[in-house]
């Protein structure tokens, strides 16, 4: 022992001593006796710490005993430690006048209770942690427990308080519309639990939150259901709309009580629906405004008709099947015609036949003209089997030769702009003829680079149609079948089946089908019935919106995307849309307020009578459309105003306006009129193209700006695997199964906080996978967390924050470091909530509570804690960190996890009296007792932690040159740490004592912590009372390890390194990174 301490300038380590290497395995017991007295005499600079070995406690505990009385309470645990693998005995030698828990070294003389009152004896040494927190909630207990909070903590009431209360900011955050069909599912959750997190953060934060849930209720889906229910045959509108509020008020319910039981605060009581009298009124509002900027207007023009759904599409109402399979065909146009600028140049082309490619075949009949691209080269090609002459783009020969299987001969070549003038033959109709048109939406990817042209199926195909005042048209009815126009052969057949079939068989009798083939490609479906959608012109209503364009991009500068990556997608979607077919043609929808004429069926609409309508509408609903007669619709007064003729020569009209008219104008229907603009608008990626942009035209055309200030676009909701749920797959996931478990057991209940805290972890901004993993690894991380809040819930026990807590400038420096810590932790958090990045939040709670809290801090301080005089400075300044901690991770966590916050609160200081049996007391006993309560950070005045505020951070806890103390220190201590072999560190143990000043010398802060703390003296006392806790390890697990390290200080500083230990007889070398060190030394 002298040789490891030579003097009082010694930093001594001892760890893990084992035979031949420790004082008691010694043969002469007087040499234990006099190495132990001169121990206990050493000043309070030198600290000594001792991990003994189980084997060797009895022999230990005697020789204490025999030293100073000092050790006798210690000798006391030694012997209570037999039977638990180990002992970690620390001292500060010489501190004789300290006590423990009210017993003075003196007390401790006393001998050995029995057995049987050993355990009661032991315990009144320590001061153990105590809660009524439960560690594990599980089953029906933690469904229990989940719906009392939300019970009496007043989950219900919180929306209406906060609106009630002044507040200097408020934040919007607009809802964007559920379908009201169906029952609720994870897409559902994993929207309205994003919002939720925000909407929380910013309540806790003071702002006054507009949060206003509604449900988009009108619509084919919910008209089909309606219609299965009922039958399909001499159904009036107002028996479909009957039932299909109906059914749409029965979805609605299920989805309320699951979002109020995910723990989603919102005005429940005045939520908004889209078929309400005052939202229809409001939404026509908005059309009369758009009609009288001349943006509505009639026209026949080609539409996405969905033949399944017998009504008009919208492009957000389709959606592409890459595998969808069509036969597509290339067909010859026999050259009527030369072009002028070759005919006169070329000899022997009078048989050539423009040669064109499409998936569509059923179109051929509607041709009106064959395209091609101006500045492109083109040549007249012999098949080497046969004599015919094609004309086609000169790149796209070398393709099309492989496809025959032959040898294409060039004949002439020349450019596009000399087609000029050429004229078609009509491949299925006798002595038609088409022209050869320049257009600038041929393309050379496939085909031919000559593109056949049905102004009445393309939209394309209708602009050229427009530009050369071709005739459209159509040939196909709304069943999707050909119509008698298309001639006996083709009529009443199905033009993508039996109408496909017929048009190939007639092109191959006239000679002019070259070649077939089957194309697998993306096509546009019906999003409802998954159904293929044809091109054809009808008669609807429309908004321009290439009008709005420019003006809506101007807009959507000003907007926050998150992410920005998606603004680019909603900017090709805006390019991408020429106009807005927003007709309808069913019943269970808003009406279009247009009448129309008898005889000319010229419509009649204008601002009297669209004013009218929605007055109606107001006071009636929209049933009112087919309940009143027409007289009360169209009153006199109003066709005097609009200049019209006798009501009885119109009739009201049948279409309804498209369910994205609907929800796109809800911004003037539920947003505030002093300022009808969100903060933001929270909903998945397909809303780029539906009420992102509906909303976004609307707004621009009416108000000449966004109605939202931010977009955040997060992913879907898929399986484990990435792969789209699917019944068919077995993969859908229910979250009420998620938060009840199954009946039979299969799936546990989880709980809300586990799927609040899936939806949180997730990065939601891509594809968010859901399954056993992902519940489990959240239930699992929620656990850890509640064991941490546990722990720090159990060492506040009898702990008054308003007389016991201790100033931040008097409390140790290792707790004003961790409110430093807790600081930077607070504002981090911060920005990320602020970022709408949850799982940001995640990332960083885990770190700190793993990282500060688990591995470092609450190691530290159990000492203090446990042995620490109850009402000692260190015991009181620790438990100020404690309860400072507490409040903050827990209002951090609190948007994310509102049921656990809230019943970490109610066991908080102040309110652990209201807990009875683990749960929360009736709230006639809560207020009763909260009127006793004085205010602080946990005992608020709130009856909730929502109602008391966000984190309350100081900046007087901003210690930067206290940071790098601390960590200097620490970083020694994962130095030795690091000597440690294998992976688990903690199943070891390592204690240093370290002479004051010597530490900041070799870690080169010293300067830096003189500057925040000036004087050694505090220098001195810091590492006198305070290192120890920061170097100290508790004991895990028994192992036969040798180690010794010394640092001297005397005319030269030298370092001496011994390291050696056995595991099952093994000798090894151990290394120990000194570089830092060694640098530091003379010589």
């Amino acid at each position: 022992m002298d040789e490891i301490c030579p003097n009082r300038d010694t930093v001594v380590v001892l760890c893990a001593i084992s035979s031949g290497r420790n004082i008691v395995n010694q043969k002469d017991e007087t040499k234990h006796d006099n190495t132990l007295t001169k121990l206990s005499s050493k000043p309070t600079e030198t600290l000594l710490f001792y991990f003994i070995l189980s084997s060797e406690l009895p022999r230990l505990s005697m020789l204490l005993t025999r030293v100073s009385p000092v050790y006798q309470t210690l000798a006391r645990w030694g012997r209570r430690s037999q039977r638990g693998g180990g002992l970690l005995l620390s001292r500060a030698v010489g501190c004789s006048s300290s006590r423990r828990h009210g017993v003075s070294p003196g007390e401790g003389s006393a001998q050995p209770a029995e057995a049987g009152s050993a355990h009661a004896m032991y315990r009144d040494t320590v001061l153990l942690p105590r809660t009524e927190f439960p560690m594990k909630l599980t089953g029906q207990k933690l469904l229990d427990r989940e719906l009392q909070i939300q019970q009496e903590c007043g989950f219900a009431e919180l929306y209406s308080w906060q609106r009630e209360r002044k507040a200097t900011k408020k934040f919007c955050l607009h809802d964007g519309p559920p379908y009201a069909n169906g029952d609720p599912h994870v897409g559902h959750a994993l929207n309205k639990i994003l919002k939720d997190i925000r909407n929380r953060f910013e309540m806790l934060r003071g702002c006054q939150v507009h949060y206003i849930p509604g449900w988009d209720c009108h619509g084919l889906p919910i008209e089909l259901k309606a219609l299965g229910e009922l039958g399909t045959s001499g159904l009036s509108p107002l028996e479909i709309r009957q039932k299909a509020r109906e059914f749409a008020e029965g979805a609605i319910a299920r989805q309320k009580a699951a979002f109020q039981r995910w723990g989603v605060m919102a005005d429940w009581e005045q939520c908004y629906y889209t078929f309400d009298g005052a939202y229809e009124a409001a939404q026509l509002k908005v059309f009369q405004e758009m009609h009288g900027k001349g943006l509505v207007y009639q026209d026949y023009k080609p539409i996405f008709w969905s033949p399944s759904s017998r009504t008009a599409l919208a492009e957000a109402e389709l959606e592409y099947n890459p595998e969808h399979v069509s036969r597509a065909i290339y067909a010859t146009f026999p050259l009527a015609m030369l072009p002028p600028k070759i005919s006169s140049d070329e000899a022997g082309l009078e048989n050539v036949s423009v040669l064109v490619w499409t998936t569509q075949p059923w179109t051929i009949p509607a041709n009106q003209a064959v395209c091609y691209m101006p500045n492109a080269q083109y040549s007249v090609v012999k098949r080497a089997d046969s004599s015919q002459l094609l004309l086609l783009a000169t790149e796209r020969t070398a393709s099309l030769a492989a496809l025959l299987g032959t040898e294409l001969q060039t004949v002439a070549t020349f450019t596009g702009s000399q087609l000029e003038g050429g004229i078609c033959k009509h491949p299925t109709i006798p002595d038609k003829q088409v022209p050869l048109l320049p257009a600038s939406h041929v393309t050379m990817g496939k085909g031919t680079g000559l593109v056949h042209t049905a102004p009445a199926h393309g939209m394309d195909d209708y602009s050229v149609a427009s530009q050369f005042k071709l005739p459209v048209e159509c040939m196909v009815d709304e069943d999707g079948r050909f119509t008698e126009l298309a001639g006996p052969k083709l009529q009443n057949l199905l033009v993508m089946t039996e109408g496909t079939d017929a048009v190939i068989s007639m092109l191959n009798e006239s000679g002019a089908l070259v070649l077939e083939e089957q194309c697998v490609h993306s096509y546009l479906y019906d999003w409802r019935t998954k159904q293929p959608v044809v091109i054809m012109p009808s008669k609807q209503w429309f908004i321009n919106t290439a009008s709005l364009k420019d003006k809506a991009k101007e807009a959507l500068q000003k907007v926050r995307v998150l992410p920005e990556s998606a603004r680019g997608s909603l900017l090709t979607m805006l390019d991408r849309r020429t106009y807005w077919c927003i007709s309808r043609q069913r019943s269970w929808g808003v009406p279009i307020p247009v009448f129309y004429h008898k005889e000319s069926g010229e419509p009649l609409i204008n601002k009297y009578t669209i004013a009218h309508i929605a007055k109606l509408f107001k006071e009636n609903g929209s049933d009112c459309w087919w309940e009143l007669p027409i007289e009360a619709l169209l009153p006199p007064e109003v066709l005097k105003k609009s200049k019209a003729g006798p009501v009885s020569d119109y009739v009201r009209g049948e279409d309804v306006l498209d369910i994205w008219f609907d929800s796109g104008a809800s911004w003037a229907a539920v947003l505030e009129e002093s300022d009808p603009r969100a903060d933001a608008y929270v909903e998945g990626k397909d809303q780029l193209g539906g009420w992102f942009q509906s909303s976004l035209l609307t707004s621009v055309a009416v108000r000449n700006k966004a109605p939202y200030g931010a977009l955040v676009v997060h992913g879907f909701a898929v399986g484990e695997k990435g792969e789209k749920m699917s019944k068919s797959l077995g993969n859908v996931v229910d979250p009420d199964e998620i938060i009840n478990g199954k009946e039979d057991g299969s799936v546990p209940a989880y709980g809300a906080d586990v799927l609040r805290w899936w939806v949180a972890e997730s990065n939601v901004f891509s594809e968010v996978q859901i399954g056993p993993s992902a519940l489990n690894s959240a239930l699992d991380s929620i656990s850890k967390l509640r064991n941490s809040l546990r722990f720090l819930l159990s060492n506040l026990q009898g702990f008054d924050q308003r007389t016991q807590a201790v100033d931040p400038q008097q409390m140790y420096y290792i707790d004003q470091y961790m409110l430093h810590l807790l600081r930077e932790y607070s504002m981090k958090i911060t920005d990320a909530y602020s970022e709408f990045d949850a799982g940001r939040v995640i990332r960083i709670l885990q770190a700190f509570i793993s990282r500060d809290l688990s591995s470092f801090y609450f190691s530290v301080i159990k000492d203090r804690l446990y042995c620490s005089p109850e009402d000692s400075l260190g015991r009181r300044s620790c438990q100020t960190a404690l309860e400072e901690i507490l409040d903050g991770v827990t209002r951090s966590v609190a948007p994310i996890l509102p049921h656990l916050a809230e019943e970490v609160y109610l066991h908080a200081p102040g309110h652990d009296s209201m807990c009875v049996d683990g749960f929360v007391a009736k709230q006639s006993k809560i207020l009763a007792i909260r009127l006793l309560l004085s205010k602080s950070s946990f005992a608020a005045e709130a009856e909730t932690l929502f109602r008391s505020g966000w984190i309350k951070s100081s900046s007087v806890w901003r210690r930067p040159g206290l940071e790098e103390a601390v960590e200097g220190a620490c970083a020694i201590r994962d130095s030795f740490l690091s000597l440690i072999p294998g992976k688990h560190a903690s199943k070891y143990d390592l204690t240093i004592a370290i002479e004051p000043g010597l530490l900041f010398e070799l870690m080169e802060v010293r300067i830096t912590f003189e500057q925040h703390f000036p004087g050694l003296p505090a220098l001195t006392m810091w590492v006198r009372n305070e290192l120890k806790f920061i170097l100290i390890q508790s004991v895990k697990k028994k192992f036969q390890y040798s180690f010794s390290f010394c640092v001297s200080k005397k005319k030269r500083h030298y370092l001496s390194f011994l390291s050696s230990f056995m595991i099952k007889n093994q000798s090894r070398n151990c290394t120990f990174v000194k570089d830092k060190l060694i640098a530091m030394m003379d010589g």
